[in-house]
């Protein structure tokens, strides 16, 4: 297969990616030495060579093929097979029969915010099926003795508290008895609410402007005003870079424990810059941040070579119809004043340019919010976000899943509703209209969820050449009074042939462990448990998929979804080398003990980044001096024995 020619170009990019990967935050001090820090980079990211021998290895190629062996070499498999142990002086694992994969790939989450999250963060609290396994998380992160006296550990998002059995938050006793020394905040969802020990109500009563009110038990309310967010206010002030940098390399940890060795990341809802302040807000919620700094101690780790785990990064746009922008004398919606930070995006930034570990993608989770005619300002403006990425040749996205018309509760018992797939219509209509005027099909445009889509509007997409990425993370809804499936609906948008990915969704509204999001896809389980219902109640009847059709999904179709199939999403000679050793066979094991599967070793670039140490050895160190092929010879594809 031949290789793209757009990103592995590496002697371009050593001058040239930084660069890049600076203005995703505008630049600032990190392009002053932009040469000088990609060569940091490369330095510090030597990687060496690698063979694991005696597994189960699902390659996820066209062939379906399952090898004992791979080799590994500058970042790259050189060998797959069953003899792969061609590589002079390379570390060999034992794998012990163990199954791997290629590593996965998150097509749609919100990563940024995980690397920013203020204090020491507790991101394994989303792994807990219970109350109980959150305090144990809380308390494993004080024992590891490194949170300094007076410092915060915290636990924020994830789609909690509904992601456990009980459903509700820990009390601030329960807190205290996990954390007694150290002040805890654990902030819920994307907007609150929030809870505290006794430390963390301490600090809180003590802050001022604004001020936060604690509840006796801990509680610190959302609502409107937002205590939880005057809280988190608090906490985001008080962060140093080096802090964010920390929160950073946790992130990164996380992912790689949970087998996310790439994240697309869909940035964050952006705040109108027109007419909004982007620094640290008491009304902030949890996925506001300053999008044009969001990134910086992210990129600043890469420049020094530590970042570790792939960052592909989307912009997303949320200026709708602004009324400030409307120029004296010009008539509502005045539309070429509208959009201003799309128009200066298109005109001065590149889309899927840096380096194999941190690059750009382009316009998505989309270019202005969406609105429908019967809102004709807003109509107008979303319209003109299509047009414009159009004409700029940008790839384009959109976020429409679907659903139902509600139900006349007038109707006889046994009334079903009617899908309702209004909105994914006229996005359908837009992307063909953008076809007719200027021509899309090469820029691969996607509609994120489409979880309820037609046989028609998947056709119609495809035709145009776009891919959907869609939602794994319904697994916490009810069943539906009328027995409809939440969604989505698996077998249509698998047998559509659309290039098709599945996604979390993470890392605000849901967890970010793509386990989960596999669970679901193949059972429709939800993870509400009762004594009728042991293992979830079914809320997706009819919808599932099989195991390999998921895993294509998280591996070969987010590839293609990030315009990275030449180089991402299976174990095959001449690709990135990226895998998961996992602790159960994930095609054999029951349901439930495939949800709660865990990595016990991560391979990213070739170099291990995460490993439990239950086949021995340890994460590569950064300094590692073995070979690191420059040149395309030395991770070449060519064949390999079988």
């Amino acid at each position: 297969m031949k290789r793209k020619s757009g990103v592995s170009r590496r002697d371009f990019l050593k001058t040239g990616a930084l660069a890049g990967a600076a203005a995703v935050s505008g630049g600032g001090a990190l392009t002053a030495s932009v040469v000088s820090a990609s060569e940091k980079s490369k330095r510090r990211r030597k990687r060496g060579s690698l063979v694991l021998v005696n597994g189960r290895i699902h390659t996820m190629d066209d062939r379906g093929s399952v090898v004992s062996a791979v080799a590994i070499r500058g970042g790259r498999f050189v060998e797959v097979g069953h003899g792969a142990r061609d590589v002079d002086n390379a570390r060999v694992i034992d794998l012990r029969g163990r199954t791997v994969v290629p590593g996965l790939i998150e097509s749609h989450t919100h990563f940024v915010s995980l690397a920013n999250r203020p204090g020491y963060h507790v991101a394994q609290w989303e792994l807990a099926s219970n109350v109980a396994g959150v305090l144990a998380a809380l308390a494993a992160r004080r024992a590891r003795r490194d949170v300094p006296a007076g410092a915060f550990i915290t636990a924020m998002g994830a789609g909690t508290p509904n992601i456990w059995l009980e459903r509700r938050q820990p009390t601030l006793a329960e807190l205290d008895t996990a954390v007694s020394d150290r002040p805890v905040f654990l902030y819920f969802g994307g907007g609150g609410p929030a809870r505290v020990n006794s430390l963390g109500k301490a600090f809180f009563e003590s802050v001022t402007n604004p001020t936060v009110t604690v509840q006796a038990d801990g509680a610190i309310l959302g609502g409107n005003p937002n205590q939880a967010n005057a809280a988190l206010y608090h906490l985001r002030i008080r962060q140093t870079f080096e802090d964010k940098k920390r929160s950073a390399r946790d992130a990164m940890a996380f992912t790689a424990q949970v087998g996310v060795t790439t994240n697309f990341d869909q940035t964050l809802v952006a705040l109108n810059s027109a007419t909004q302040p982007l620094d640290p807000q008491p009304n902030h919620a949890l996925f506001n941040l300053d999008h044009y700094r969001m990134y910086d101690a992210y990129l600043a780790l890469h420049a020094e070579g530590k970042a570790f785990t792939r960052l592909q990064i989307n912009f997303l746009h949320n200026q709708g119809y602004t009324p400030e922008l409307v120029r004296p004398g010009q008539a509502p919606p005045d539309i070429d004043a509208q959009l201003p930070e799309l128009r200066e995006r298109l005109k001065n930034q590149f889309q899927f340019f840096g380096d194999d570990m941190v690059r750009t993608g382009a316009i998505g989770e989309w270019a202005a919010p969406f609105a429908a005619p019967t809102n004709p300002n807003g109509y107008a403006v979303w319209l003109e976000a299509q047009r414009l990425c159009a004409k700029a040749r940008w790839r384009n996205e959109n976020s429409q899943a679907g659903g139902y018309f509600p139900i006349d509760p007038n109707s006889p018992p046994g009334t079903l509703a009617v899908p309702n797939t209004v909105n994914i219509q006229q996005v359908v209509d837009t992307y063909k209209a953008m076809e007719a005027e200027f021509g899309i099909k090469e820029l691969r445009w996607g509609l994120q969820h489409a979880d309820h889509a037609t046989v028609e509007q998947l056709t119609a997409l495809k035709v145009l050449n776009c891919g959907v990425s869609t939602s794994g993370f319904r697994w916490t809804s009810a069943p539906r009074v009328d027995g409809q499936p939440v969604g989505p609906l698996f077998p249509r948008l698998v047998q559509s042939g659309i290039p098709l990915a599945l996604h979390q969704d993470g890392v605000h509204i849901t967890a970010h462990n793509p386990w989960f999001a596999l669970h679901y896809a193949t059972t429709g389980l939800n993870n509400i448990v009762s004594a009728t219902s042991p293992q979830g109640q079914q809320i997706n009847p009819g919808q599932q998929i099989s195991r390999q059709q998921a895993m294509h999904m998280y591996t070969r179709g987010a590839a293609w979804f990030c315009n990275r199939e030449d180089d991402l999403g299976q174990i095959t000679e001449g690709y990135l080398a990226d895998l998961v050793v996992l602790d159960k066979d994930y095609f054999r094991v029951s349901d439930a003990e495939m949800r709660a599967i865990r990595p016990i070793l991560t391979v990213v670039d070739g170099k291990v980044v995460h490993d439990t140490g239950v086949l021995g050895g340890g994460r590569d160190d950064d300094d590692d001096d073995d070979d690191d092929d420059d040149d395309d010879d030395g991770g070449g594809r060519g064949k390999g024995r079988r």
